[in-house]
């Protein structure tokens, strides 16, 4: 009888997939590919569990989609225009990924990449991670940490760390997409709050082509909670791009005890709330999930899913002027942000 060949990843190796655990049955699985999270199973009242992110039945799956389904990303994720920017008369080409630009570090981000597994147990991983010099076009030697845990309130908790020896912009997120109805509904009908008084409009490539704009009296104002569905594709500024896919600055400033935003199931039974150190939240509401491997349904659909990734504002490095920390980490400091995102079931 023939011994299946486990499956192996692009180096050579195999995955190895994490387990965390807590006492209230939550309980979430990653792998070192990407330092990708793969599931979230939410106990709920009723005493069902509910799978609450998006993702693919194998590991192998994940190297044939281009969601990024719960990937960490970087070196800067989202978008960097034209794939350059300028730093003290020079200008610094990256790898162009997307047209003419760079999305989420490049064709070869981290998100292709092995984090090195420093330790585990059913609190926490801890994932490392080095990029050469010239890696995807960014400058210096970097090393990146990626910490998930899982708490005893059901939050999984994400810290990321960074160090490089050369000034650098630097901009590390989780792209998860959650569906806090079970995953196999349209996210769509969700009710969403965003603490945040400006969203940044951009081109049909994600590109900012302006400053930040008042989200006063526009579908982009979730200063209250509202269903995602009432004012979608409402402005020229979402058809732009099939939806939201848009950073909203956030009130919080940084401050990761304030609410970011909250995301309730469309039954009601669910809420997710983000808590960040990062300036902004980019909301993406899957507008193209068309076509992604799925865990159980084959492929996804649009909108099944909705991220929300904390970061700075895509093209930060060509737009000093915006109203946030500066994105170039030096290399006598350390780059930190941390992330919860905290399931309560109703």
């Amino acid at each position: 009888m023939l011994k299946e060949t486990p499956q192996l990843a692009p180096d050579g190796q195999p995955y190895r997939i994490s387990t965390l655990r807590n006492s209230a049955g939550m309980v979430v699985t990653m792998m070192d590919w990407g330092a990708t999270l793969l599931s979230c199973r939410v106990p709920m009242k009723d005493g069902t569990v509910r799978e609450t992110l998006l993702g693919c039945a194998t590991p192998e799956d994940y190297l044939h989609q281009s969601a990024y389904l719960g990937a960490t990303v970087g070196r800067y994720a989202n978008r960097i225009a034209n794939g350059k920017f300028v730093r003290d008369g020079k200008t610094i080409s990256v790898t162009a990924n997307q047209g003419e630009h760079q999305l989420h570090g490049g064709p070869e981000g981290f998100d292709k990449c092995r984090w090195r597994i420093v330790r585990q147990n059913e609190q926490e991983v801890l994932y490392t991670l080095d990029s050469a010099d010239g890696d995807q076009g960014f400058p210096g030697e970097f090393r990146a940490t990626a910490r998930y845990s899982l708490t005893e309130d059901n939050r999984i908790a994400i810290e990321f760390r960074a160090k490089v020896d050369k000034p650098c912009p630097v901009n590390l997120t989780n792209h998860a997409y959650f569906n806090l109805d079970g995953t196999q509904h349209d996210v769509r009908q969700h009710q969403l709050q965003i603490f945040a008084d400006s969203y940044l409009p951009v081109d049909a490539n994600g590109i900012p082509q302006a400053g930040l704009k008042d989200v006063t009296d526009t579908s982009f104002d979730f200063r209250s909670a509202k269903t995602i569905a009432d004012d979608f594709l409402r402005e020229e500024d979402q058809v732009l791009v099939k939806g939201y896919d848009h950073a909203f600055l956030l009130q919080a400033k940084g401050d990761v005890s304030q609410p970011a935003a909250h995301v309730w199931a469309s039954d009601k039974q669910l809420q997710m709330t983000v808590y960040t150190s990062a300036p902004a939240l980019q909301f993406y509401s899957g507008n193209y999930l068309d076509g992604t491997p799925a865990r159980e349904q084959g492929t996804y659909t649009a909108y099944q899913g909705l991220a929300l990734e904390s970061e700075y504002l895509p093209d930060s490095p060509n737009h000093p002027e915006w109203p946030q920390p500066d994105c170039w980490l030096q290399p006598d400091d350390e780059y930190l942000s941390v992330t919860e995102y905290h399931f309560i079931p109703q």
